[in-house]
């Protein structure tokens, strides 16, 4: 019996065989990432960017790679893509990405990607705290691969790597970067505090400024203005902005404003402050030291720096800062001289915090110490911040690699530390929050105690002044109160002398007026409208007890008082007509005043008067009199009463002592 040759699997059993042997070799990997088709990656606790192997470049066939992405056990991952180029021929069976909502076996698939230039603006959200990306690649003959990026979904307003200003209109906007955005394909031009080219990648830019952290990545303020002839060239945190030409626009970033110096270019740290393990010294050609001392070593002096005398890793340059400072960043240069092509390329950071032990820098969740990139020439300044910033006294430089000999200048950028500072920042919102709420009780209760008088019916008026308080309002009032509403009643001088004085007192009791009104031009004002004139101190007089004509032997007061002082009258003054054209009185009768005079003498009751005397137009007011009634005691009842008219008397002795 002849056996048959084995047929040979088809091409696509054979990429799905290889695919799963692939697999099977990635369940055995612990790592964040595994497998062979994995690009740039960094996964950090809270974002994090992750791409295709030659991205982007085309990716090569048959390659795998899955991410674990795992943040806090009570957050949720988010993730977005910012280019997605994979090829879809094959209907997604050989090519495609993949996410998973979990890790490990227990995974369930949230969806699976395929497609040339496919635009996914959506965000895909795990409902825990882990996430699985799968990509796998097939044969294929287009497509570049993806990039994307994730954080927490508490960050709204996440952005990925390949996003620049141009893609935003707004003058000012806020947005979230993902930690990994160095990207070694992308670029930048420009630096701080000039601007970037609105071309630049936004957190790339951001890193390059020390807004945020390549590792953490943070949140970005922009701020979109015009742009600028020439961008120029720098090196910063390990990222190189190239020269750009002219742009429309450019864009700077908002910053806390704790970025300035901390004095050694300016001379506030003093020479005595800066200190080195060693420093490089010899004879010159012409007989003269050459001394490399540790107080060469300030930024932007003319000169040579600071070297070491001998080179290597024990090396360190110390600065004093006599006390506490915020330092968010270091700028290095080399020697500085041409003749002389020293610098140090790579360095480490020790601080002292209130302790005896230098402690290195090292970046969040990092376990080995952070070297920064120094120099590349003996010139150019570096620029390295410090997210987060360190709060130290003392900070040491130690040089880890170099060029030549160790040489170096430095300056330090920080701001000042105070505890009481932040202590009031906390502090003060505080006891504002305690007095506001102090303040709402205290005016809830006063509207309280309000409605319960209101519901009880009680009114009260201030304690203080409980009858002239009312009183003293009432000249604000209007003449005739509105309260009332009876139309007033009016008497001719007739219908006045047909009155026996026993009826006027009744009349005038039965409306009680709390203060009479006089009786002028023959109208007699309603009786509810309040007096002008301040009434007397204690009980006031009753009009029925009042008959002046009867009884005219009895000491009676007046109902009204004296007048007020003209300095300042507390109630309205009466109104006063040019009566000009009227007749005097005739010059037999005396004219006495109707006010009440100082001593025991009676005032009269008052009348109806027939006019009114003009007052004269000059700075000092007339002396005002008014006669008595032609009608003197025992006078017939049906006779008239009539009234002179107010005299206008000269300025004499006798009339001013009986106006006071």
């Amino acid at each position: 019996m002849v056996s048959s040759p084995e047929r040979p699997l088809p091409t696509g059993t054979r990429q799905a065989v290889a695919s799963l042997l692939l697999l099977f070799l990635l369940r055995r990997d612990a790592a964040g990432q595994k497998g062979d088709g994995c690009g740039h990656t960094i996964l950090g606790p809270e974002s994090g960017t992750f791409t295709s192997i030659n991205y982007p470049y085309a990716y090569p066939n048959s390659t795998v790679c899955e991410w674990e992405i795992r943040v806090k056990p009570e957050q949720r991952v988010q993730l977005k893509f910012g280019d997605f180029d994979i090829d879809d021929s094959d209907s997604c069976h050989f090519n495609y990405v993949r996410v998973y909502n979990g890790i490990g076996p227990t995974r369930t698939e949230i969806g699976k990607y395929c497609g040339l230039g496919l635009q996914m603006d959506s965000l895909n959200e795990s409902k825990s705290n882990e996430v699985t990306v799968q990509f796998m690649s097939g044969i294929h003959f287009y497509g570049h691969g993806f990039l994307a990026s994730y954080s927490t979904t508490d960050k709204s307003d996440l952005i990925t790597c390949l996003d620049t200003a141009s893609h935003f209109s707004e003058p000012e906007f806020s947005k979230y970067c993902p930690a990994g955005c160095v990207l070694p394909f992308a670029e930048i031009s420009g630096t701080v505090p000039h601007g970037y080219r609105d071309s630049s990648s936004l957190c790339m830019a951001g890193v390059h400024a020390g807004v945020v952290s390549n590792v953490l990545g943070g949140q970005i303020n922009v701020v979109i203005s015009k742009g600028i002839p020439y961008y120029e060239s720098s090196l910063a945190n390990n990222v190189t902005s190239k020269v750009g030409p002219l742009s429309s626009s450019l864009f700077t970033f908002k910053t806390s404003g704790c970025y300035g110096t901390l004095g050694m270019e300016s001379g506030v740290i003093a020479n005595s402050q800066i200190n080195s393990s060693s420093f490089l010294e010899w004879p010159e050609q012409m007989g003269q030291p050459n001394s490399w001392r540790p107080e060469r070593a300030r930024l932007k002096r003319l000169g040579h720096s600071w070297a070491a005398l001998t080179n290597d890793e024990h090396q360190w340059l110390q600065i004093d800062l006599n006390k506490e400072q915020r330092i968010t960043g270091i700028i290095t240069t080399g020697s500085t001289l041409a003749e002389y092509n020293y610098y140090v390329s790579a360095y480490r950071i020790l601080y002292i915090n209130d302790a005896q032990k230098w402690t290195a820098y090292r970046e969040p969740g990092a376990e080995r110490d952070k070297i920064f990139q120094g120099n590349t020439g003996y010139y150019q300044e570096v620029r390295n911040n410090f997210i987060p910033p360190i709060i130290a006294r003392f900070v040491r430089i130690n040089p880890w690699k170099w060029h030549q000999k160790i040489a170096m200048k430095v300056e330090l950028l920080g701001c000042q530390f105070n505890v009481d500072v932040a202590l009031v920042a906390v502090l003060v919102p505080v006891l504002v929050m305690v007095l506001t709420s102090l303040i709402l009780i205290l005016v809830c209760a006063w509207h309280w105690r309000n409605r319960r008088k209101k519901s009880e019916g009680t009114y009260d008026i201030p304690s203080w002044d409980r009858a002239g308080w009312w009183k003293g309002m009432k000249q604000f009032l209007p003449a005739k109160a509105a309260e009332h509403e009876e139309s007033p009643v009016r008497y001719s001088s007739t219908e006045v002398s047909c009155l026996r004085s026993r009826e006027v007192a009744t009349m005038l009791q039965t409306q009680s007026a709390e203060y009479a009104q006089p009786l002028v031009g023959g109208i007699v004002g309603t009786l509810h409208q309040r007096s002008t004139f301040k009434p007397e101190d204690g009980k006031e007089t009753n009009y029925a007890d009042m008959d002046p004509y009867n009884a005219p032997d009895q000491e009676i007061y007046h109902a009204y008082a004296e007048p007020l002082p003209i300095t300042g009258p507390e109630y309205a003054t009466p109104i006063v007509m040019d009566m000009s054209g009227h007749l005097t009185a005739p010059a037999g009768i005396s004219s006495v005043s109707t006010f009440r005079a100082s001593g025991n003498q009676a005032p009269l009751i008052v009348g109806t008067y027939n006019k009114l005397g003009s007052r004269a137009d000059s700075s000092s007011p007339p002396h005002v009199l008014y006669d008595t009634p032609k009608g003197m005691q025992g006078l017939n009842p049906s006779d008239e009463l009539v009234y002179q008219v107010p005299q206008n008397m000269p300025h004499s002795t006798e009339n001013q002592e009986e106006v006071s």
